[in-house]
């Protein structure tokens, strides 16, 4: 604890005045030690975490920077094809997607985990999708422009979509919960909550070959009520709705892995065993090696050639429900909806409809809970751990695996399958990488304080490349050891400097806002009224 102005500080006091001035509440302390002046002193470093319920500071952060990215790339009306070289810029079309026109057989790739070999699947394209056109793709980004014949004005509209997985069973309007919890599909659920990035970049595939260029998007991935993940995604330039409707239709995934509908191994004490003489898992009863991950592959295979109608483990398909909205650039419609579009990015997938003011849903708990029971043991990856309940020896097997324990996030009870990232960004989209937008946003902060008349912080103090007289670096960073760590003082002097650089940046605005008069008025006109706009 540390003594401010006679009044005793605790560490749990300086956590909650940070919470409520926006500092982060658990720092990295670090060591800076000057070797030009001998000067010592603790850096508090922000932990950087994207959940509110771990730091809400630095997840606030990440929520601004997110809606900054999306607005810069959304509606921009320039092609940044130019950032890319010629052979980056092409997207060849992509094989094995529904309605191929070269035969009446789909030459199916499943993408396999890094470092194992691509197996290529000659599987009959499914009846129930519809076909796919051919468009001849154009090197651009943008979207198209659409003018008003009676005013002559210009529109290049946007497009807002939402794309969600399909039903598992009846739900409780309102509420998110089964009708009836012994009907509703849980693993099918599970599955389909897994492997939700596979079908997602499919969707992208499918739509830029249909779209005929180049289409940039910047997505987030969001639970809804039901806790079915579903996409929201700011799409620039104007799709037919159509259209995106038909592609939806048409994209699915395939999963060829081995059967994993019946576990083989139930009891927790009699799972398969490590033999580090030859590094493979053994039948706990037997003690013969499981099927190898290769092995089991080749297997799927040998069924697949003998009989082509073998069915895949799973079939990932995209709901009928498709939401899609047109925008304009630079009107209250958009802003809205980038906001909407980061709305829950700081939550976790399992408390993001949480109950308010910590009142508990019996019912909805339930839900989450037989819906985790799912996630824990079913596969994940080619590598997951959980493979040994079915017989098979996980891709790349290491000692002390053990099913419902595999690292990955996607297993946890606050991921709910959702193990990847949340937010998907096509690599057009603004040209920049996430720490390039901090560091514009960064910038601006800087000029205005300049222009306000303020000194800005020293951008590159302490930094590590930062040479001395002998020609090494000048500040040596160290860790704190942690019975030395005094986090009540570094959060109390982290608070006063934020309080302190806010205000000049207030002061700054404040100003600027003074010399450049009041905004101009925003056009709210939606892009769905513009003559010919999908």
């Amino acid at each position: 604890m540390i003594a401010e102005s006679g009044v005793v500080v605790t560490t749990e006091m300086a956590l909650t005045l940070a919470e409520s001035a926006g500092v982060c509440v658990r720092p990295l302390l670090r060591k800076v030690t000057d070797r030009a002046t001998g000067d010592v002193t603790c850096v508090p470093i922000p932990c950087g975490s994207t959940r509110e319920s771990k730091c809400p500071a630095c997840a606030a952060k990440a929520w601004r920077l997110r809606m900054h990215q999306c607005r810069e790339g959304w509606h921009r009306t320039d092609d940044p094809l130019e950032l890319l070289n010629p052979a980056e810029a092409e997207l060849p079309v992509p094989e094995g997607v529904p309605g191929d026109e070269s035969d009446t057989d789909d030459a199916e790739e499943e993408a396999e985990e890094e470092g194992e070999e691509r197996r290529t699947r000659s599987t009959r394209r499914r009846q129930d999708v519809p076909d796919l056109p051919r468009v001849p793709m154009e090197r651009r980004t943008v979207g198209r422009t659409f003018r008003d014949a009676k005013t002559g004005r210009v529109y290049q509209p946007s497009m807002f979509v939402t794309v969600t997985l399909p039903s598992y069973g009846r739900i409780v309007p309102g509420r998110g919960v089964p009708e009836d919890p012994r009907s509703y599909d849980y693993r099918r659920a599970a599955l389909d909550a897994l492997h939700f990035p596979k079908v997602v970049d499919r969707f992208w595939q499918n739509l830029r070959r249909v779209a005929g260029y180049q289409v940039q998007y910047f997505a987030s991935v969001e639970p809804q009520k039901r806790l079915a993940p579903h996409l929201h995604a700011a799409i620039r330039g104007a799709i037919p709705r159509a259209t995106l409707r038909q592609v939806a239709r048409a994209t699915y995934v395939s999963l060829w892995w081995p059967p994993h509908e019946v576990p083989v191994h139930t009891d927790p004490n009699r799972m398969p065993t490590w033999d580090p003489t030859t590094r493979r898992y053994l039948h706990p009863d037997t003690g013969r090696p499981l099927t190898s991950w290769k092995q089991a592959l080749d297997r799927l295979d040998d069924e697949l050639a003998i009989d082509p109608a073998t069915k895949p483990a799973h079939v990932v398909r995209l709901g009928k429900q498709i939401d899609a909205k047109g925008l304009l650039g630079g009107t209250p419609d958009a802003d809205r909806a980038v906001r909407y579009l980061c709305k829950y990015l700081t939550k976790d997938v399992a408390s993001t409809y949480a109950a308010p003011d910590g009142e508990v849903d019996d019912e909805y708990e339930a839900h989450i809970d037989r819906l985790h029971a799912e996630l824990r043991y079913l596969p994940c990856s080619p590598s997951c751990a959980n493979w040994l309940r079915f017989d098979v020896e996980p891709q790349d097997p290491s000692p002390g695996m053990v099913p419902g324990r595999c690292p990955s996030r996607a297993h946890d009870r606050e991921h709910l399958g959702l193990g990847g990232r949340r937010v998907l960004v096509s690599r057009q989209w603004t040209g920049k990488t996430l720490t390039e937008h901090k560091a514009d946003r960064a910038e601006v902060v800087r000029q205005a304080l300049e222009a306000a008349g303020i000194d800005p912080p020293e951008a590159r103090r302490a930094a590590a490349d930062v040479l001395h007289t002998d020609g090494r670096p000048r500040y040596v960073w160290e860790d704190v050891p942690l019975e030395k760590r005094d986090y009540a003082t570094v959060i109390v002097a982290s608070i006063a400097e934020h309080r302190r650089w806010k205000a000049e940046h207030e002061h700054a605005k404040t100003l600027a806002t003074r010399r450049a008069g009041p905004p101009a008025p925003v056009d709210d006109r939606s892009a769905t009224s513009a003559p010919g706009a999908a």
